[in-house]
């Protein structure tokens, strides 16, 4: 592992947080990284809430995050569209998180010939709205997607998510979407420009192998794994890559500050 960090990223679920509670050592975390002046993200693939919404709702759980410390999905796929085609037109399937920070790059959200269809998250996918996407798809629509995460969880037990949508679109379609968010790496540099860092200094925190890990080695960062989430000791052999350091929590990151 490199030496002391200037910047920070970290992931959301299984790192500060677990089912809106969050992690022993996570507020103590944050408060380290506000006392040392480092600069920091939350990062999150979840493109439901804006980061005002999620603020709100980590304050609940006794976690102090300002809004614009906050970089989701949506914030990385509006980021990359205003790349791509600046003040374009889309046909959204998603919910406040991505309609919002569409609009707040300009774009027209529109069901008659888009220049992209997005797909994001959303508590309630409907068919008449995935029927309207494979048409505008089929017309020629380019297909972009928030994350390829098959499913989410509540308290009923696993919820379909975006990834699981976008191959029902794909299956009808042929067409594959371009995913944003983790582990594509392009998330994590949008956040670095975000706060001015490079990678050289940065380090991310997750609690994936699959989606943050391996978002954080593509992006050049130095890594560290926490088991408070998904992923438990004998997984991480089975992956041909290696976080830069494996923590039991995030708060055994806090000395590393």
């Amino acid at each position: 592992m490199r030496g002391t960090a200037e910047c920070w990223l970290s992931d959301m679920d299984g790192v500060l947080v677990r089912e809106e509670a969050a992690l022993p050592g996570a507020a103590e975390f944050l408060a380290r990284l506000e006392e040392r002046g480092r600069r920091f993200l939350v990062l999150t693939n979840n493109s439901i809430f804006t980061p005002r919404d999620l603020s709100a709702r980590l304050a609940r759980s006794g976690l102090v995050i300002p809004e614009h410390a906050i970089w989701t999905s949506a914030l990385a796929t509006a980021t990359f569209l205003a790349d791509q085609l600046p003040r374009g037109s889309a046909y959204v399937i998603g919910e406040a998180g991505m309609t919002t920070a569409l609009h707040e790059i300009g774009y027209t959200l529109t069901d008659r010939a888009p220049d992209f269809v997005v797909l994001g998250e959303t508590r309630t996918y409907s068919f008449e709205a995935i029927t309207r996407a494979i048409r505008l798809i089929g017309d020629g629509a380019r297909f972009i997607a928030t994350n390829p995460d098959v499913t989410g969880p509540s308290d009923e037990g696993p919820l379909p998510a975006t990834g699981s949508v976008a191959a029902l679109i794909t299956t009808a379609t042929g067409r594959q979407p371009y995913f944003v968010g983790k582990p594509n790496p392009m998330m994590l540099r949008s956040a670095m420009n975000r706060i001015e860092a490079h990678s050289e200094n940065t380090i991310m925190v997750g609690d994936r192998m699959d989606t943050d890990i391996i978002a954080g080695i593509e992006a050049g960062l130095d890594t560290i794994l926490v088991l408070s989430g998904s992923t438990k000791p004998p997984d991480v052999e089975r992956y041909p890559y290696r976080p830069g350091r494996v923590l039991e929590s995030v708060a055994d990151a806090i000395e590393l500050v």
